[in-house]
């Protein structure tokens, strides 16, 4: 068995101002950084296998400050990525409401099925291993939803830098 922490990354700079950031890097805030090292805090004395990431900025950088007392490198993998948001990446949050998606918005399904082979990698990669995974809000709800065959609707959606434990069978 596999322990999972899955964690969004800490608070960034579009967070704030409430820009979609889809697969945009990002960047942290001064408190998206100390969210992180709370997380460095609170893992510092857990025996780590693994970190990944996400290959986007504010996900590496998260996974760097909480890995960094470990030694240990962070695995960078795209199937991690935030939702791709098409069109709506990089618009302000707030004016998107009412509105219909663009036609190159990541699927639901789509993004189901990368959550499914991220799990698949995790037991591949990582058996009987402790995980520390740092994506973002969607895709880890999409995770979750697929560990726990629920909709996506049914898993509460993640705050930054928020911890949730899978324990993924091998």
């Amino acid at each position: 068995m596999t322990k999972l922490y899955l964690v969004r990354h800490g608070e960034t700079v579009d967070n704030v101002h409430q820009i979609m950031q889809g697969q945009t890097q990002g960047e942290l805030t001064p408190h998206g950084i100390e969210q992180a090292e709370m997380l460095r805090d609170k893992f510092f004395g857990e025996p780590v296998d693994a970190f990944i990431s996400s290959d986007l900025k504010r996900s590496v950088d998260t996974c760097a400050i909480i890995a960094q007392p470990h030694g240990k490198e962070v695995v960078q993998t795209a199937l991690l990525r935030e939702r791709d948001w098409g069109d709506f990446t990089g618009r302000y949050i707030p004016d998107l409401k009412g509105l219909d998606f663009p036609e190159n918005v990541e699927s639901l399904d789509a993004l189901k099925r990368r959550a499914a082979d991220f799990l698949s990698f995790v037991r591949s990669h990582f058996p009987n291993q402790t995980v520390v995974a740092v994506g973002h809000g969607i895709i880890n709800k999409a995770i979750q939803a697929v560990y726990h065959q629920k909709t996506m609707p049914e898993i509460p959606r993640m705050t930054n830098a928020e911890c949730r434990i899978l324990l993924v069978e091998n």
